[in-house]
């Protein structure tokens, strides 16, 4: 009698684990229609979380984008060495020589003033105008690309005092205070980011929060005779937590769109303005895996906001016996 008693526990234990993920997507499948039986709540409720997780993606987005500026220009900085009107081409490339064995240096490249000239004529436009010149004013140059480590601020400033000792070298150039600014701004920028998503992040969650409560309490007789006929808190609040995880992958999607439409809309202007700079630089958008991050992320908001609201508000509801 007792192993026929353990064997059809055993049963009724297998019936419930298989059941178990049936009751749970016949659940989530339901708290869908809630939403779908109440489009104007819903509608809202998602375009406030995809506009509120949007922001801080678009931002994210921008330091994306800058961080990948920045180490293009840090990796290709170079010195200009403008030498001495006097300086003939051979103690020009002697110079050349000597520059090119320096530890620091990558590689050197030599413009003479000759060629200097009509590179200026072709940019500027003022081909014919600069015809009527009696002499080249214009320097023979040494653009010199520093090495990995050398492209960093101080070792660049450093190497910029070495090359300027050379006799033939009348001025070296090297702006990196653009540079500097570029990555304090961008720096802040992120900073801001941290600070705003964080803040959104909050707010996501109240807001949640704030509708499963609502339609916690549009539904607060229904709950009451669910517990009067012995449904346990776990199972009432079951629907509510799918809704909260439906309202973060909507709102996700639409906060993926919202950021991918606004890159696709941006990169016409950015590659415009790159064109007129003669540069190749292309906006980028989210990664498939940054895709999913943010999908997840909202998920997890969504959740978190209904559980805080099921928590507190279910169990406050209790049938009555009058």
């Amino acid at each position: 009698m007792s192993k026929l008693s353990t064997s059809k526990r055993k049963v009724g234990l297998m019936t419930r684990l298989l059941s178990l993920p049936a009751r749970h997507a016949q659940q989530a499948i339901g708290s869908l229609g809630d939403l779908w039986r109440t489009p104007f709540t819903s509608v809202m409720t998602v375009l406030v979380l995809g506009i509120s997780l949007a922001l801080p993606a678009t931002l994210h987005l921008f330091v994306k984008n800058t961080d990948v500026i920045t180490d293009q220009w840090q990796s290709a900085s170079q010195i200009s060495l403008f030498l001495k009107t006097s300086v003939t081409d051979k103690a020009a490339q002697n110079l050349v020589q000597r520059v090119q064995l320096l530890p620091e240096v990558a590689n050197v490249q030599y413009i003479s003033a000759q060629q200097a000239l009509d590179d200026f004529k072709v940019l500027s436009g003022f081909g014919q105008a600069l015809e009527y010149l009696d002499s080249n004013p214009l320097p023979a140059t040494l653009i010199v690309t520093p090495t990995e480590r050398a492209s960093q601020s101080l070792a660049a400033k450093e190497l910029l005092n070495k090359l300027e000792q050379h006799r033939e070298v009348e001025q070296g150039k090297l702006d990196l205070e653009w540079l500097t600014r570029l990555q304090a701004i961008a720096q802040l920028v992120e900073d801001i980011v941290i600070s705003v998503a964080l803040m959104l992040c909050l707010s996501v969650v109240l807001i949640v929060s704030n509708t499963i409560r609502l339609a916690i309490l549009n539904q607060k007789d229904a709950i009451a005779v669910m517990k009067l006929v012995g449904a346990t808190d776990a199972f009432i609040q079951r629907p509510f937590l799918y809704s909260g995880v439906w309202y973060g992958i909507l709102g996700g999607l639409f906060s993926g769109i919202t950021v991918s439409l606004l890159a696709y809309y941006l990169s016409s202007s950015v590659e415009k303005i790159t064109d007129l700079y003669r540069s190749s630089f292309t906006l980028q958008g989210l990664s498939a895996f940054e895709y999913i991050l943010l999908l997840s992320f909202a998920v997890t908001l969504g959740l978190v906001g209904s559980y805080l609201s099921v928590r507190k508000h279910i169990r406050e509801i209790e049938p009555t016996t009058d």
